[in-house]
């Protein structure tokens, strides 16, 4: 039997396994990754990447090679509905690009989960100290007190991995939350689904029927959009009560589903694959058992509405990987990783209860409840969510609080309101540099960030800070006229800062601790670093 030592393991390698073991690696820490599969996945599965993803994927500097692969966002950012895709009262919406345009550096993205994984592995197998190994299986895993230790299995000789922490990444039927014993709550089952994948050439439709996502009502359906030439897939369901099976969908059967679909009887049609899922929409009841975390599906199952499952995970990982770099090389305590639960159930919570909203929207148009001008009127509503992705702030002993109060937009799932409060994202402003635009989230790293005035004296402040205590923190002074190597004449109302304010922004790009007006303060700016590390 073969032996290794790393600092995480991480079980499942998945959109959210592979951005765990990226954003370790960014931190320095050493990574085992782990995936039963044989490959990255061959079915699109999630293909809406959010704005707050996307911004993520930008400091990985793949935001290129993403957009190169996905989908026009301009056609294909839009929902539809009607009989069928061809038929006479099919409505389309398109989403709010251009209202939404100033809130980030980026915006939401279409690019399928069987592509993206492949970029995905491939940047994570680039960065040491990562392994990523797929086709083998951990077949037991307990927690020693001081670590973990797995045994993982494949074709080749067993390996026995030893490890201070692990990730459970491995899906809504996840081994590693069965194993821990942590249960998941949320309504029964919401449908027994069925995905069609399939190739035909679908370009006599016009413009205005291009959409990420349309439901039909003749037969019930849903037609997604895979890439931007010939893949598409038709999700349809099926009732176990009424001894329906995936065994009914024979090659026939979804061929008939495909044509119904489009409109067109005799359409030339290849069925690329077939795959049963359920529908759900469930929160497990803790993300963390001693030295094991959840994080995906295995922690949280959203309804495919809205396409925030995936996106939810990812960010699990941002939260978590920093967290545990922090504690392994010994600059934050063991409590920190305590917060992870914290900030991380109730926006998961949230996430699932609005995508179960919007998947009611669909069920009551099946069934008669809504017009399909209704329906597209509720569904073009929800498109935008920039309140919800990009607005959720989080609470826990991680954030140092101002005594400011969180924003309350009259929409909170579509009305993102930009606020540098302490828990909340930090605000993307466009500065001038000496290179030409750049954002304020291009000045965070994986490490600690001071944002503040030119001539505020809370740079020579963190220079101090991060010498005595050990931890990096990136200071950056922001100019108004222009005096300084970064200028903005908004950036600082936008922060909620006076000329002597500053703020401090975590690893993960939310806000640690924030002083509006207060004069430097070695002492201020140290007790709050020491706060969120949870070293005091």
């Amino acid at each position: 039997m073969d032996e290794l030592d790393v600092e995480v393991l991480i079980v499942g390698g998945g959109p959210v396994g592979l951005s765990a073991s990226i954003e370790l690696s960014r931190h320095g820490i050493s990574s085992l990754l782990v995936e039963k599969h044989p490959g990255t996945s061959i079915f699109p599965k999630a293909r809406l990447i959010t704005t707050r993803t996307m911004e993520i994927f930008r400091a990985w500097d793949i935001v290129e090679e993403v957009e190169h692969t996905g989908m026009p966002r301009e056609e294909f950012l839009a929902v539809g509905v009607g009989s069928s895709l061809s038929s006479d009262d099919f409505v389309r919406s398109a989403a709010a690009i251009q209202r939404d345009a100033p809130q980030s550096p980026t915006y939401t993205y279409l690019c399928s989960q069987d592509r993206l994984e492949v970029i995905l592995r491939r940047l994570a197998e680039s960065m040491p100290p990562a392994w990523v190994r797929y086709g083998a299986a951990v077949t037991s895993l307990r927690d020693t007190g001081d670590g973990v230790c797995a045994l993982v299995e494949s074709d080749t000789t067993p390996l026995l991995v030893r490890a201070r922490y692990a990730i459970g990444a491995d899906g809504a039927r996840s081994g590693i939350r069965e194993q821990l014993g942590i249960e998941i709550e949320g309504p029964p089952t919401l449908g027994h689904m069925i995905s069609i994948m399939f190739d035909a050439d679908l370009s006599f439709l016009p413009l205005e029927r291009r959409a990420a996502l349309s439901f039909l009502r003749n037969p019930p359906c849903a037609v997604e959009a895979v890439d931007s030439g010939r893949r598409w897939m038709v999700q349809t369901g099926y009732e176990p009560e009424e001894g329906g099976s995936p065994a009914d969908f024979t090659p026939e059967v979804c061929l008939d589903a495909v044509r119904a679909a489009v409109g067109v009887p005799g359409l030339p049609v290849k069925i690329l694959g077939v795959m049963p899922w359920l529908q759900q929409a469930k929160v497990a009841t803790g993300f963390q058992r001693g030295r094991v975390f959840l994080a995906g599906d295995a922690a949280h199952v959203a309804t495919p509405q809205g396409g925030f499952g995936m996106n939810c995970g990812i960010q699990d990982a941002h939260n978590l990987a920093w967290k545990l770099a922090a504690v392994l090389r010994g600059t934050a305590g063991p409590a920190l990783l305590d917060t992870y639960t914290p900030e991380r159930r109730p926006i998961a919570a949230r996430t699932v209860d609005e995508s179960l909203n919007n998947a009611l929207i669909t069920f009551h148009m099946m069934e008669g409840d809504l017009s399909m001008t209704e329906a597209i009127r509720q569904q073009a509503g929800r498109r935008s969510s920039e309140g919800l992705v990009l607005g959720f702030h989080y609470d826990s002993a991680a954030v140092v609080p101002d005594g400011t109060p969180a924003p309350e937009p009259e929409d909170p799932y579509r009305t993102y309101v930009p606020a540098a409060r302490p828990g909340h994202r930090a605000p993307h402003v466009w500065l001038t540099g000496e290179h030409g635009r750049v954002s304020t989230l291009d000045l965070l790293g994986p490490w600690f960030t001071l944002l503040t005035p030119a001539g505020s004296g809370w740079l020579q402040a963190a220079k101090e800070v991060a010498y005595a205590s050990g931890v990096t923190v990136n200071a950056a002074e922001i100019s108004d006229d222009g005096s300084g190597g970064l200028t903005s004449s908004a950036w600082a109302v936008e922060y909620g800062l006076e000329e002597t304010g500053a703020v401090l922004i975590r690893p993960d790009g939310h806000v640690g601790w924030r002083s509006c007006a207060g004069r430097a303060s070695t002492e201020e700016l140290a007790a709050a670093l020491e706060t969120i590390l949870a070293r005091s």
